[in-house]
């Protein structure tokens, strides 16, 4: 008997950080004449590898690894511990634990960050598999992360339900074969649905979760 399998991006699902994320990049860019607004940090960084959006906005730079670590390093010692999880979040995961839904973490923070704000919504004992994209060939918008969690879980496409918030972890779900839910935690219905969303939810207590969650649990057992 196979069960629904849930796989969470982090950043801005899990939890939602865009503002701590945004003003670090501001401090690190602004010496280096990159103005990060809004809708910059929305189209540029969002759902991104740091080394990728440094490489690509500032090709002549050496090191973009080290950009990168330097980077989350300041995200993680500005984060607060606790931090306010995404509504319904809790919920689901107890009702998945309790049911023995399998679940993963699946995203393009660094392990050490990853940990971190799992920490710091006190669900760091509640996943044993965490795909980290840049320990991956290749990381989101690929769909390698996605299908590296499923194997792990030693589950197909056609029982997981993926959670994602940006252009590129959408995309990643969806080119796995996932079922996509998108988080409007910073992206409106037609953008997430424009990546492959197969539905979106503002939170995890939107009665269309539910829906959806009650349908692939009668699926599956049948």
């Amino acid at each position: 008997m196979k069960k629904p399998a849930l796989l969470f991006d982090l950043d801005g699902t899990m939890l939602n950080t865009d503002a701590i994320h945004m003003a670090v990049f501001q401090d690190m860019m602004r010496p280096r004449g990159i103005e990060i607004t809004e809708d910059y940090y929305m189209t540029h960084v969002h759902g991104r590898l740091n080394e990728d959006f440094f490489a690509e906005m500032m090709p002549e730079e050496p090191d973009p690894k080290g950009l990168s670590a330097a980077k989350e390093a300041e995200f993680r010692r500005r984060l607060p511990k606790p931090f306010p999880s995404m509504p319904g979040i809790d919920g689901l995961i107890q009702r998945a634990q309790d049911q023995g839904w399998p679940m993963a973490v699946v995203t393009n923070a660094m392990r050490l960050n990853a940990e971190c704000m799992l920490d710091a919504v006190g669900h760091r004992d509640k996943f044993s598999t965490i795909v980290i994209g840049e320990e991956c060939a290749k990381g989101k918008p690929d769909p390698e992360p996605y299908l590296t969690a499923m194997d792990a879980l030693g589950v197909g496409p056609e029982v997981s339900i993926a959670f994602e918030d940006s252009p590129s972890g959408v995309r990643a779900a969806a080119s796995s074969g996932a079922y996509t839910v998108g988080i409007r935690s910073s992206l409106s219905d037609d953008a997430l649905r424009a990546a492959g969303a197969d539905i979106t939810i503002q939170d995890f207590n939107d009665p269309l979760l539910a829906e959806t969650l009650r349908r692939f649990d009668r699926e599956t057992t049948e």
